[in-house]
């Protein structure tokens, strides 16, 4: 067993996350701006008031967990907001490169030290961020910022490979949540974090810096 920490914890994926983890018997961590009555009900550990896109936000949430270990850091907070070529707006786009890239960068560098050899990171980034796969265009802030977090998390594989820390980089899957607008067409929370703990699961030194889809399939970069 171990101590998983998540961020966007309070709805979604990332509450789903934490469901999971908690029945698995794993000591939970649920990290949010603020916290929903389901997240509170799990009676998991729950910090709140983080804003990941702050720096001293982040630096007193490493100083709440002063102390605690860290087995395996899930970085799931994220924002999606529709941008298109005709609607460009450029304060969506820097927004969402704040929340869905250099956030998750800022809190992964502030708890290193909570990180040991044999700890794993997870970066929840997007096939939308596929270069490759991109057949539609649009989207612009999403599509960028989630590049730009693929990319970051394959660097991070780089960087702690010395230390012993595999990174995972996922994709959900489309998921039938708040940010998708409950799309009919999407999987459920339940089934995108089965695959996705599955990944982490699986996850090693050897194959860190892979960017899989939640059902297994190595995507395109």
């Amino acid at each position: 067993m171990g101590t998983y920490l998540i961020t966007g914890a309070n709805r979604g994926i990332g509450l789903e996350y934490c469901r999971q983890l908690q029945q698995r018997g794993e000591t939970v961590i649920g990290v949010c701006r603020s916290a929903t009555p389901e997240l509170k009900d799990l009676g998991i550990r729950v910090e709140t008031d983080v804003d990941i896109t702050s720096n001293e936000s982040v630096a007193d949430l490493a100083q709440r967990l002063q102390g605690t270990p860290i087995d395996v850091l899930i970085n799931n907070a994220g924002m999606l907001e529709r941008v298109s070529l005709e609607d460009l707006d450029i304060e969506s786009i820097r927004q969402q490169f704040e929340v869905n890239a250099i956030g998750p960068l800022r809190l992964t560098r502030s708890l290193l030290p909570h990180l040991k050899a044999g700890s794993k990171v997870a970066i929840m980034t997007s096939r939308m961020g596929s270069i490759e796969d991109n057949t539609s265009g649009g989207s612009y802030g999403y599509r960028m910022s989630k590049v730009a977090l693929s990319m970051a998390g394959k660097s991070l594989s780089h960087d702690l490979k010395d230390r012993g820390i595999a990174v995972a980089i996922l994709h959900p899957g489309l998921v039938s949540t708040r940010m998708t607008g409950f799309t009919g067409s999407g999987i459920t929370p339940e089934q995108a974090v089965e695959g996705l703990l599955a990944r982490i699961d699986q996850l090693t030194l050897e194959n860190t810096g892979t960017f899989w889809h939640s059902n297994g399939e190595v995507l395109p970069w």
